[in-house]
């Protein structure tokens, strides 16, 4: 089978473990990312089977209709939302997902969390530029930690918190909620107060219509002066511009992010506003995350091809 794999921007998929079960099929691999409709049409146009790296290649309507050939779409980790699965039930295209991991992103957010709060990446470059001691960073014991969605990541994030001697404050919807008090930890009254009394904020919310821009601007200007907010999840759940305004205007006085609107970033406002800290989202790129994302997408695909039931489907 022809087997086209897109948006591997590190060029590691190749170099995976689960990549020898492809062995015997036509596999290619592009390391870039295309956006426009014509230049897709042309890259796949011959693709009997794409392997699609999270959300990063949009399968819209528009280009199903010019893929003649493809057959079936096998999804790395669960979501769907970036593919049109009405117009791939009308091409008779099915669509897989498979599972996905809490640890890595979890680890990223924490990761993120102590190196904003102690200036770790403003003090190494400090360090190497032969600055010694420029910044004082801010401990996490007896603090409050804020968790806005309190699912499988928020949850492990919770935990980090406890083993800092944090406070632990959830918001989120009934289950979050339920989840958080059969845990122990104290609830929010409301939105409101998960902003204005968290010392450090993480967003832990699936994105969807009922979440997009769920953080506004009057929610982070509750924020302390001196918190940090800290977003591994998706950058819509913000309202456009907010965060950046946000920042300027000093509540919150941090903030820690791993997504953005458009992927991948090459110049962004956020950037340049000096109380961020950025990285290119890599909360599930990570080798471990990879082989269990990719090791499901190649099995559901293989079973595909050799004619088994096929019990994923997206949707």
């Amino acid at each position: 089978m022809k087997i086209v794999i897109p948006d591997d921007y590190q060029d590691c998929v190749r170099h995976l473990d689960a990549f020898a079960r492809l062995a015997g099929h036509e596999v290619a691999i592009f390391n870039d990312t295309l956006s426009e409709t014509d230049a897709l049409a042309e890259r796949f146009h011959d693709a009997e089977a794409l392997v699609l790296i999270r959300e990063r290649t949009p399968i819209t309507a528009e280009l199903l209709a010019r893929l003649p050939r493809l057959r079936v779409i096998s999804q790395t980790g669960g979501g769907a939302g970036h593919v049109d699965l009405a117009a791939c039930r009308r091409h008779g295209v099915t669509v897989m997902t498979g599972s996905g991991s809490p640890q890595a992103p979890a680890e990223l957010t924490w990761a993120l969390v102590l190196a904003a709060r102690r200036q770790i990446a403003a003090e190494a470059a400090n360090l190497k530029a032969g600055r010694w001691q420029r910044t004082l960073g801010s401990g996490l014991h007896g603090r409050t930690l804020g968790i806005f969605g309190y699912g499988r990541i928020g949850r492990l994030v919770a935990r980090y918190g406890q083993a800092f001697d944090m406070k632990v404050l959830v918001w989120g919807r009934d289950g979050s909620r339920r989840r958080a008090t059969e845990d122990g930890l104290a609830v929010a009254a409301g939105q409101d107060d998960l902003f204005a009394r968290s010392d450090v904020l993480s967003l832990h919310l699936r994105l969807n219509e009922g979440t997009r821009g769920i953080v506004g601007a009057e929610q982070l200007a509750r924020m302390k002066p001196d918190a940090l907010l800290v977003n591994t999840s998706r950058a819509q759940l913000i309202a456009p511009g907010a965060l950046e305004a946000a920042l300027t205007a000093g509540r919150p006085g941090q903030a820690a992010i791993d997504v953005f609107e458009e992927e991948p970033v090459t110049a962004h406002p956020l950037l340049d506003l000096p109380n961020l800290l950025a990285t290119p989202h890599l909360g599930y790129v990570e080798k471990d995350s990879y082989e269990l994302y990719f090791g499901d997408a190649f099995d559901n695909l293989l079973a595909f091809i050799d004619g088994q039931p096929v019990t994923n489907l997206a949707g």
